[in-house]
């Protein structure tokens, strides 16, 4: 996808596009703010940043006419159907420390208002950030033998090739199990490779006082994300709801309000769908949002509860590509060449 991105910016064919593909606005999506560690293998880097990106991403929606705005102000505009602005909101999902350490010093020097979507079981200290888990048992191991209900994967793991190699097999596969189950094979491979996961959630999510201490901000919103970080779709309909009826049960009880916007844990078309969608508008929220990628078009007044967002992947730090993204051209590109990766 960066190469594409890349051409369409050195043909200046982006700049040839209806406006109307920009649509009205953009909800940028984000995990991670923190310096590049300079890992030679490091599968989840797609969800992280660096500041200093974080920083060019704020300039060039500014220079391009954006208003930074809070989730919710931009989803009474678009409600009430006032695109007068085009809009830039910032959220970021799950509840890393680096969210109040790294990102917030950003947010704050440009005034900049911004959501974290919180998994409340993270800050409680018993959600699994596996994706986590699993990048470092890979990262240490020369070798990995994984048990799935229809058969077992044995890989070599010696450098970062063969690491890559058994990432893209292994998280695929484990994503395509019910949740349970993929999670208690990591726990497994964690506990076989000396992993400790409930060490790992402490070191990389923020406790209940930096929580609170960012939802003190005058330029944060706590919003949000369940309260275990399990896909929607792969639950039965009532474990669907008490998942997102804990996590606002949590925050009501820690922070003092209830949130009132939503994100999807994994948000793709596999882990949020229509029923979904209507759960999340008949539990009283305001909007919800998943990462199914696109800008926000007039016709998301009527989805509220299934808005797309632009993902600052931390493979495609580059100001060109993010100018060819808020173009729309690639969203309307992807749509007949899916090949692109982007719809």
């Amino acid at each position: 996808m960066g190469r594409a991105l890349l051409a369409m910016h050195k043909s200046g064919a982006y700049r040839l596009a209806p406006k109307s593909l920009a649509g009205v606005g953009a909800i940028f999506m984000l995990h991670r703010v923190r310096p590049d560690d300079g890992a030679e293998f490091a599968p989840n880097r797609l969800l992280e940043i660096t500041p200093g990106f974080l920083e060019e991403t704020i300039a060039t929606v500014r220079e391009q006419g954006y208003t930074c705005m809070t989730l919710d102000e931009a989803v009474s505009r678009l409600a009430a159907r006032d695109f007068s602005k085009r809009f830039a909101v910032f959220t970021l999902d799950d509840g890393y420390r680096d969210n109040l350490t790294e990102a917030l010093p950003v947010f704050e020097r440009h005034g900049v208002p911004f959501t974290v979507y919180l998994t409340t079981g993270l800050p409680d200290g018993h959600a699994e950030i596996w994706w986590v888990a699993l990048e470092r048992i890979l990262s240490a191991a020369i070798a990995v033998h994984v048990k799935l209900p229809d058969g077992e994967i044995a890989m070599f793991t010696r450098d970062a090739a063969e690491k890559a190699q058994a990432w893209n097999r292994i998280y695929w596969a484990l994503r395509a199990l019910p949740e349970e189950l993929l999670r208690a094979e990591v726990r497994r491979l964690a506990a076989e490779h000396g992993i400790d996961m409930a060490a790992l959630t402490r070191e990389l999510a923020m406790s209940w006082d930096e929580v609170r201490t960012l939802a003190a901000h005058p330029l944060a919103s706590i919003e949000a994300h369940t309260a275990d970080h399990f896909a929607q779709a792969g639950l039965p309909p009532t474990d669907a709801r008490r998942d997102i009826e804990r996590g606002v049960e949590r925050m009501t009880a820690e922070l003092g309000r209830r949130p009132t916007h939503f994100s999807y844990p994994y948000g793709d078309h596999g882990s949020a769908g229509e029923r979904d969608f209507e759960l999340a508008r008949s539990l009283g929220f305001r909007s919800a949002t998943t990462t199914r990628k696109g800008l926000i078009q007039p016709a998301h007044a009527d989805r509220l509860w299934s808005l797309p967002r632009l993902s600052l992947n931390g493979e495609y730090q580059d100001r060109r590509m993010l100018e060819v993204l808020l173009s729309g051209l690639p969203f309307a590109l992807g749509r007949r060449l899916p090949s692109l990766g982007i719809d």
